[in-house]
């Protein structure tokens, strides 16, 4: 059967959705007469403004209007309506697991995704210097698609920037304390590139951060902390797109700066690039990591450093090493 309405599903994290539109965006390019449909939350639709005419965002949010097995039931319902010929789970949790089924019992063709649980659980506990890299999140959502005889290269465009702005990214916070690095050094580079005169544009979320980057912003020249100022989402992918580089954790933010073309400096801790979630069209060599035979240690930073002296892998990378990679 020929498919010619897709649904593509991926609810989270915010960087992991980032890393589908490469993929999407070179699907759509090849295939331009298959309609595809991407559901997420509605908060993110922003990431999926630019992309070819053939796709659509739906946005939906789960944790009112579909909340629980009864909204799942509803959300179901609603998919049915839109009558797809096949059905690609980018995300494999509980809430697309039971989608998924819903949607093969409706006698709707699926595939989902290998996250290669066993290769990643191999590289924790043997380290990146004695593994070879895993495929990257990009590949794994392609094969997702290959499994339906969709056959492309992904081809997604990297805007190149002619003139330099004088503007900086920095985002020093991610979602675990393995990916951030102390914030003493972050706090050094804010001040390290402002008295080189460059305009700092500090990127957070919450009151937390809010607070300790207001605080940066009152003690530094030419530091602009935009919590609750940038607007939203869209606002800030403009802003980033006019950066000259991003300084960012192995967070959203690198993802968010490769999608708009902006040279990402990335800080890698208790995670590592080998894992497979670098930032789509991002230099390897602009990634600030420490090399232990320790990392990594998990894959999305949310485990406790192994070794007794905590976090070597973030508390050896000193604020010059970040500020030389982006000078340069």
């Amino acid at each position: 059967m020929e498919i010619k309405k897709l649904l593509i599903t991926r609810f989270s994290a915010m960087g992991d959705v980032a890393m589908c539109v490469p993929v999407v965006y070179s699907l759509a390019q090849k295939y331009k007469d298959l309609e595809i449909i991407f559901l997420s939350r509605k908060n993110f639709a922003p990431i999926f403004a630019q992309l070819p005419e053939n796709v659509k965002f739906i946005g939906i949010d789960l944790k009112t209007d579909y909340k629980g097995f009864s909204g799942l039931n509803r959300l179901f319902s609603e998919i049915k309506q839109l009558e797809i010929d096949a059905y690609a789970d980018f995300h494999d949790v509980l809430r697309t697991k039971y989608l998924r089924f819903r949607v093969f019992c409706a006698g709707i063709k699926t595939v989902k995704i290998d996250k290669g649980r066993n290769e990643k659980k191999r590289l924790t506990k043997n380290g990146a210097t004695n593994c070879k890299p895993l495929k990257t999140t990009f590949v794994r959502y392609q094969d997702v698609l290959q499994k339906l005889g969709f056959n492309f290269e992904l081809n997604f465009p990297k805007t190149k920037k002619t003139e330099k702005s004088g503007k900086i990214g920095i985002a020093p916070f991610a979602a675990h304390k393995g990916k951030i690095l102390p914030l003493e050094t972050t706090e050094k580079v804010v001040k390290m590139l402002s008295e080189k005169g460059l305009q700092i544009f500090l990127f957070g979320f919450g009151e937390k951060e809010k607070a300790v980057l207001e605080q940066w912003q009152d003690k530094y020249k030419n530091v602009t902390s935009l919590v609750g100022k940038s607007g939203g989402l869209k606002n800030e992918l403009v802003l980033i797109s006019e950066l000259d580089c991003m300084l960012s954790m192995d967070s959203a933010n690198m993802h968010l700066a490769s999608l708009v073309g902006t040279r990402a400096v990335s800080v890698w801790g208790a995670t590592h690039p080998a894992a497979g979630f670098f930032g789509f069209n991002q230099d390897e060599t602009d990634a600030v990591q420490i090399p232990l035979p320790c990392r990594p240690c998990s894959i999305y930073g949310n485990k406790e450093c192994r070794l007794k002296d905590k976090y070597q892998c973030l508390n050896k990378i000193t604020a010059e090493m970040i500020v030389k990679k982006i000078l340069k």
